[in-house]
């Protein structure tokens, strides 16, 4: 199964937020934004995080909404929200990078598995927490990919 795509207009840096929350909001926003999702995913994305962490290791998470609310996904989707001063996300894990994920199946596990080879490579899981445009970041989650989305 391919990794969702992960559209440059899809990626946000250098933000913050106030706690994971807010964090997974603006995941969700953004997957608004693209008409990847409808409205009522984001509160789904909230009711996961509510019923498992999406916390992954390597300061980052994967918020996504339930298996019900796949009926809100219009088109599989990925944001990336970058929170360089990081993010309380409870359990005493901090989340430097959010991967929202709009999916019509079980796609999350994909994106875990993509990220964890990112992550497995210190050099790559701290160009993914520094990075400061887009271009870098689409090149660490799609490296076979040949040019940039808009």
């Amino acid at each position: 199964m391919p990794l969702p795509p992960l559209e440059a207009r899809a990626i946000r840096l250098g933000l913050t937020a106030v706690d994971k929350h807010d964090a997974i909001e603006q995941a969700g926003r953004v997957l608004v934004e693209i008409g990847a999702v409808d409205e009522d995913y984001v509160a789904a994305m909230h009711e996961r995080e509510r019923s498992i962490s999406t916390f992954i290791g390597g300061s980052v998470a994967i918020p996504h909404g339930t298996p019900p609310s796949r009926v809100h996904v219009n088109r599989a989707a990925l944001s990336f929200i970058q929170f360089p001063d990081g993010v309380d996300w409870g359990e005493g894990y901090t989340v430097r990078a959010a991967v929202g994920i709009a999916s019509f199946t079980d796609e999350h596990m994909t994106v875990l598995i993509a990220l964890a080879k990112i992550l497995m490579d210190p050099q790559k899981a701290e160009a993914l927490h520094k990075a400061t445009t887009r271009d870098e970041v689409l090149a660490l989650v799609h490296p076979d990919e040949s040019r940039v989305q808009p």
